[in-house]
């Protein structure tokens, strides 16, 4: 055994036996010149070339050569891979080992089911819905989302193909972002949640890129786009088509890139009280005696500060067939909105005349009272929306003409159906 070997403080017993130092050397003067070139080591260079050189830095070689051993600087670049932190690994496991066990969830709609195949596509599961959710059938038109505490992800088209949803649940849990915001969340438990978004309809279609909607014949041939859209002045849709021979203009209708609207009125306020409508029928009626019918007016307005209608009579000259009156003297419109105007014709029908249709062009409500020499007059209503109409149901806006009655009535009722099923 060789003195130097000692150095190394094994107890002389289990000292294990290392090469002979001449030819470890030897061997490692060609490990060196193998992994470094740099070093430019000659093939007559020597071991003692090599460690008498006063400039180099000392790097303790593999075990195998019991001494340090100098090398010409420069020294290799040695990348270290760290482990990964044993201690923090189960802290980790601690702290979220009950949440990432958890399945992602699928919400859509009132839906919400846990998603047990977590190996699936997003498109693979999108296709698995279809039968129920009948909208997911065109690929084109959804975009799945993934939230997942703090952290919010989307993927369509050919990621919703690749990715699978345990693969991206996954990913998002082992990120540190995703970590430290779920360290300082309230919510210690959050669900990993699968939700798809239909960002087309038919009715309201994204547009292709050679189509467009234009307010305007010349916004649309600015836009150089193939395919335009365009309201006219007329209340008609016109298509317009740009080819190499010629731009071609007809009317279209049900356009599937266009929003489907319905005319109708939906009111802000509550419906007219039956006592009111009541008080202004007996007021019309007033003016029905003695041979001699004549038509009035009536405006209902709203209370902004009481919250409720009132009337108002303005000063007015009526006749059988005519009722003019003078709003100069209204009540302030900054207290009282302006919500319905209420006319009579006599004992003539509920109809709308060319008189009305002129007189009437303010955006408000619209009622005409006829017949009004029967027990059960006729009512009409409309809206007039800067001069166009609508007729609507009286129910929209005022109360039904109903009352309460002893709910004991019912007992002595008995419905004929209802009877035969008993039997």
């Amino acid at each position: 055994m060789n003195d130097h070997e000692n150095t190394l403080g094994f107890p002389s017993d289990d000292f294990p036996d290392f090469p002979d130092f001449e030819e470890t050397s030897t061997h490692a003067t060609t490990l060196l010149k193998t992994a470094n070139p740099a070093l430019n080591l000659g093939s007559d260079d020597t071991e003692d070339d090599i460690f008498d050189d006063e400039d180099s830095e000392e790097i303790v070689v593999p075990a195998t050569i019991a001494t340090a051993v100098a090398v010409t600087k420069p020294a290799p670049v040695i990348e270290i891979e760290v482990a990964e932190n044993p201690l923090e690994a189960a802290i980790d496991a601690v702290t979220f080992g009950s949440i990432f066990v958890m399945p992602p969830v699928f919400e859509y709609g009132a839906v919400t089911e846990d998603i047990a195949d977590m190996t699936q596509t997003f498109d693979a599961f999108r296709l698995s819905k279809i039968v129920d959710f009948p909208e997911l059938e065109d690929v084109t038109r959804v975009t799945w989302g993934v939230t997942y505490g703090k952290t919010v992800e989307s993927f369509s088209g050919a990621d919703a193909k690749k990715k699978q949803i345990g693969e991206v649940k996954s990913a998002i849990e082992a990120s540190k972002e995703f970590k430290d915001a779920l360290k300082k969340s309230k919510d210690k438990s959050p669900r990993c949640v699968v939700k798809p978004r239909v960002t087309a309809q038919s009715k309201g279609d994204a547009i292709a890129a050679y189509k467009g909607v234009f307010t305007s014949v010349e916004d649309a041939e600015r836009s150089g786009k193939i395919i335009s859209i365009v309201p006219a002045r007329d209340g008609y849709v016109y298509e317009i088509r740009r080819e190499e021979i010629g731009t071609f203009t007809t009317r279209t209708a049900n356009y599937r890139e266009l929003s489907e609207v319905a005319a109708g009125f939906i009111p802000a306020l509550p419906r007219v009280p039956q006592e009111l409508l009541l008080e202004i029928i007996s007021f019309f009626r007033s003016f029905m005696g003695g041979g001699e019918s004549s038509e009035a007016i009536v405006n209902v307005l709203w209370d902004k500060e009481f919250r409720g209608f009132c009337t108002y009579v303005p000063p007015q000259v009526v006749s059988h067939d005519t009722a003019t009156s003078d709003l100069a003297g209204m009540p302030p419109p900054e207290r009282f909105l302006h919500y319905m105007d209420v006319h009579s014709h006599n004992e003539m029908a509920a109809k709308f005349s060319k008189t009305d249709d002129n007189d009437e062009k303010a955006t408000r409500v619209y009622a005409v009272i006829g017949r009004l020499d029967r027990f059960l007059p006729e009512i009409s209503v409309r809206i007039s929306n800067g001069g166009k109409y609508l007729s609507i149901e009286p129910a929209i806006v005022f109360e039904p003409l109903v009352r309460e009655y002893p709910a004991i009535w019912h007992d002595s009722v008995t419905v004929a159906d209802s009877a035969r099923f008993a039997a």
